[in-house]
């Protein structure tokens, strides 16, 4: 794997936050004016809807709930009802600049295919998770003797959405193993940016990568 210096950043250590999420804000400022963007598990389009009007950006989502794909078409997004695990088979290699996925790979069945699919379909793709070895889960676990529950993990086992608990250092190992290149990577705390120990400090990364 190459590994590519992650670019001098100006922004403060406190992140600010877009639509109330601090990871929206780093991929708002990941993703290029006028770039061609699919969006998957796009939920009402909240984030593409900022990226058309702040950056001009040609915005695709797909979300598996109607009610949220009619919400994000009213918000003038072009979206369409899809299970994202199947919709990337239909594109073409290299048809967008950037795909996403925010918070969205641990609901997967199969997310080394969903990502394997991402960098063929996407020039770059953008991946933000929770991460699973944050000091809080870890501390939760060990005193309750079950299973985490922590406002970033919020679910109870048996109605959680989540199917996959993997932490920082787990994706890092899974991106060596498949060479592909890390562009940037940022670790957050709230609306913190975490430089020190981010797998025990960091509650949610955000990764940029390229085949």
């Amino acid at each position: 794997m190459t590994l590519v210096a992650d670019e001098p950043r100006r922004r403060s250590p406190l992140v600010h936050e877009i639509l109330g999420r601090s990871d929206y804000a780093i991929i708002s400022e990941i993703v290029a004016p006028g770039s061609l963007v699919l969006d998957l598990g796009c939920g009402e389009a909240e984030l593409l809807a900022w990226l058309v009007e702040n950056k001009q950006v040609r915005a695709r989502g797909v979300e598996i709930n109607p009610g949220k794909v009619q919400k994000a078409i009213a918000r003038g997004v072009l979206a369409y009802q899809g299970d994202l695990e199947a919709s990337l088979k239909d594109y073409p290699d290299q048809t967008f600049d950037y795909i996403l996925l925010s918070q969205t790979l641990q609901q997967t069945a199969r997310p080394l295919q969903v990502l394997r699919e991402m960098l063929r379909v996407g020039r770059k793709i953008v991946v933000a998770f929770p991460n699973f070895g944050h000091w809080r889960v870890r501390w939760t676990h060990m005193v309750s003797g079950r299973s985490p529950r922590t406002p970033l993990f919020p679910y109870e086992w048996y109605n959680s959405p989540n199917i996959h608990f993997f932490t920082i250092d787990d994706f890092e190992e899974l991106v060596r193993d498949q060479k592909w290149t890390i562009d940037k990577r940022i670790y957050l705390s709230g609306a913190r940016e975490i430089t020190f120990m981010p797998n025990l400090l960091g509650e949610v990364a955000v990764y940029l990568i390229r085949a």
